[in-house]
C-alpha cells in the first residue's frame, strides 16, 4: 500500500501522517511507502515503512503528473486555500482548490492506477437557506468562493469515480476544534481560538454571536474519518461518493459553558466580543446541524461531546496543564 498525502505539512496532513506512521497499516493492508507532499516541503517522520517528503506547487500539473507517476494505492487530498483566504483572493482559490483538484485526477487518470481518493470537503458547500437539520440528500447552494469551489471538487471526484479513473469519496469534514497552533485564515478559525487562547493564557476574539450554532469535530475524529473513509470497501464508496462526517451540534455559548468546566471562570473571561460582520455572514451561512445518515451507517467516529473535546486538548497538546 503506497499512500500520497496531499497538504501533508498542515496540521491534519501532519496527524494524518503521524497516524499512519503508528498504524502501519491502512484497510488492512500494510504501508510500504508514504509521500508527503505541500507547497512547503513537510516534516519527516520515523515509520516502519519509507517516508519520502516533497515539496510541490500543486496549481502546476507536471508537479501533479509526477506524484502521480508514484502510483500510489490512496491518496488524501488535504490541499487548500482556506475560506477566508479562498473568499479574498478569487485567482488563487480558483487556482488550488479548483483547478489543482482537476490536474490530480487528469494525472491520477493518466497514470491508470486507479487510487483511493479521499477528498477533504467543506460544509461550505451548503449555503441558506436551511433547515434545522440538513439531510444528506440536500442541495449544495455554496454562498461563498471556498463552498462553490469545494462543491465542484466533490462533483469531479464523483465523475471520475463513475468513468473509473479513481475510486474517490468526498468527505464534508466538521469544523475542526480545538486545531492546535497559531490562527488560520479560515473564517471559522475562531471556534478554536476561543478554546485554545484562553488555555493558552491569552485573550480570544470572538466575532459572531454567542447563540450561533455549529457542527463541530475534534482533530482526532477527523483523523480517523479521513482513513475510516480511505478503508471502505469499492461497494461501500461507491453507495457514498460525497458524505458529510459525524460532528456534534453545539452554539457558541455551549463551547464556553463547556469551557468554563474544565478551566473555570477566569479562563472564560478571556474571551471577548469583538462582532465581525464579515466573519458572521460568511459562518451564518453554513449549516448548524445534520441527518448523517450515510456516515452513521458506514461507521465513521463521532466525538463524546464539547467536553471531552476540549480534555482532549489539554492532554495532547498542552501536556495535560494549562494557564492560570
Amino acid at each position: 500500500m503506497r499512500i500520497v498525502i496531499l497538504g501533508a505539512a498542515g496540521m491534519i496532513g501532519r496527524k494524518l501522517a503521524l497516524r499512519l506512521g503508528a498504524l502501519g497499516a491502512l484497510a488492512a493492508r500494510p504501508v510500504t511507502g508514504m509521500l508527503l507532499v505541500d507547497r512547503i516541503e513537510p516534516q519527516g517522520l520515523a515509520a516502519p515503512f519509507a517516508v519520502e517528503t516533497r515539496a510541490a506547487d500543486i496549481t502546476d500539473p507536471a508537479a501533479l503528473a509526477d506524484l502521480a507517476a508514484w502510483r500510489p494505492d490512496a491518496v488524501f487530498h488535504l490541499a487548500a486555500i482556506v475560506s477566508g483566504e479562498a473568499e479574498a483572493d478569487f485567482e488563487r482559490g480558483y487556482a488550488v482548490n479548483l483547478d489543482a483538484t482537476r490536474h490530480l485526477l487528469d494525472a491520477l487518470k493518466a497514470a491508470q492506477c486507479r487510487p483511493r481518493l479521499v477528498f477533504a470537503s467543506s460544509l461550505a458547500v451548503y449555503g441558506v437557506p436551511l433547515p434545522d437539520v440538513v439531510p444528506d440528500d440536500f442541495n449544495l447552494t455554496p454562498r461563498s468562493s471556498y463552498g462553490a469551489q469545494k462543491a465542484i471538487g466533490e462533483l469531479l471526484v464523483a465523475d471520475y469515480s463513475r468513468k473509473g479513473f479513481v475510486d474517490g469519496i468526498s468527505l464534508r469534514l466538521p469544523t475542526i476544534v480545538v486545531r492546535p497552533g497559531a490562527p488560520n485564515r479560515a473564517a471559522s478559525s475562531f471556534l478554536s481560538g476561543i478554546i485554545r487562547e484562553p488555555l493558552n493564557g491569552l485573550s480570544a476574539a470572538l466575532p459572531v454571536k454567542r447563540s450561533m450554532r455549529t457542527w463541530i469535530a475534534s482533530p482526532s475524529v477527523a483523523i480517523e474519518s479521513l482513513i475510516h473513509a480511505a478503508g471502505l470497501t469499492p461497494e461501500e464508496a461507491a453507495s457514498a461518493r460525497s458524505l458529510t462526517g459525524r460532528g456534534i451540534s453545539v452554539t457558541v455559548d455551549e463551547m464556553i459553558d463547556a469551557l468554563r468546566e474544565v478551566a473555570g471562570a477566569a479562563v472564560v473571561a478571556r474571551i471577548q466580543d469583538q462582532p465581525d460582520p464579515a466573519i458572521e455572514r460568511i459562518v451564518a451561512s453554513w449549516p448548524q446541524a445534520f441527518a448523517v445518515d450515510a456516515a452513521t451507517r458506514l461507521g465513521f467516529p463521532v466525538d463524546g461531546g464539547m467536553k471531552a473535546i476540549i480534555e482532549a486538548y489539554i492532554a495532547e497538546e498542552l501536556g495535560g496543564r494549562r494557564a492560570a
